[in-house]
């Protein structure tokens, strides 16, 4: 998933819930420009900011992390 589509997700849902982007921002405690960039698919948020966001509009994101293999050389 990329940034633009988890900006979608985020976007859609605020709207399903009826709320603007200034009050999720306020709630959510995260700057008003971070939101609205965050819903544009734009930027590089910080994980934690974006773990908010999901926290504040009910949402989960998971994490998969693979141990890559490299060769030494």
């Amino acid at each position: 998933m990329n940034a633009r589509e988890i900006g979608m997700i985020i976007r859609e849902r605020r709207k399903h819930l009826g709320v603007n982007q200034q009050t999720l921002s306020d709630l959510a405690g995260v700057g008003l420009n971070t939101l609205v960039t965050i819903e544009r698919g734009e930027g590089n948020p910080q994980l934690s900011t974006l773990l908010t966001i999901l926290d504040t509009i009910g949402l989960q994101m998971s994490i998969k992390l693979k141990t890559l293999d490299y060769e030494t050389v």
